[in-house]
């Protein structure tokens, strides 16, 4: 197994990484002021089920296909950008629907799951960094390389959680502040369907490196 050290200077990089500011924190975010606690979390775990799917693919050699074949990369940078668009379509078609609503009523947690699982998946930035992080914390002669690849995503995940899972408790207070104007209570949802515009634009336009 991976040396206790190894692990130690590991969870430090994934302190640094979820600590910084990123997409996956500020889509979290927006969809917690959004929608609620449980959308929130409903997200991240989907994000987090995208670090393992991304993870067993860096160990099973696949993400290798994205260096090798840059047609391959650009395809699924523009189906996740497509992707991302419409869900900042849909989002803000959503808030038309709801003028008369005073504050939002939180999405049901399988389609905040279900999308921030997607987002993930179609961002091959994170297969890249994926395939390019965790091998320098991997020692063959420790095991098997899939499941050292995979206690790795573990210690991500987990310090993902309890940063993000922070944030989220800490922002969908946020909702409780909203007064009864239709403007209040949609504005929310403006938010979050232009982090989702943002995000795609980010990874139309976004060099590989």
């Amino acid at each position: 197994m991976i040396a206790t050290s190894t692990l130690l200077l590991f969870s430090g990089a994934c302190i640094a990484l979820a600590a910084t500011p990123g997409p996956d924190m500020l889509l979290i975010t927006s969809r917690s002021i959004s929608q609620g606690r449980a959308s929130g979390f409903a997200s991240l775990a989907g994000i987090q089920l995208g670090t393992y799917c991304h993870t067993l693919a860096a160990a099973l050699g696949l993400s290798q296909l994205f260096v090798v074949v840059p047609l391959a990369y650009d395809a699924v940078r523009m189906l996740g950008a497509c992707y991302l668009l419409y869900l900042a379509w849909k989002t803000l078609a959503s808030s038309r629907h709801s003028a008369g609503k005073a504050i939002q009523q939180s999405a049901p947690v399988h389609k905040a799951f279900r999308q921030g699982l997607f987002t993930n998946l179609l961002n091959p930035k994170m297969a890249l960094f994926v395939l390019a992080l965790f091998p320098q914390f991997i020692t063959p002669q420790s095991g098997s390389v899939i499941m050292q690849m995979l206690l790795l995503a573990t210690i991500l995940n987990a310090i993902g959680l309890v940063i993000n899972g922070g944030l989220i408790l800490l922002v969908s207070h946020m909702r409780n502040h909203f007064n009864t104007r239709a403007y209040s209570a949609r504005w929310p949802n403006y938010l979050l369907s232009g982090v989702f515009a943002g995000l795609a634009c980010k990874l139309l336009f976004d060099s590989r490196k």
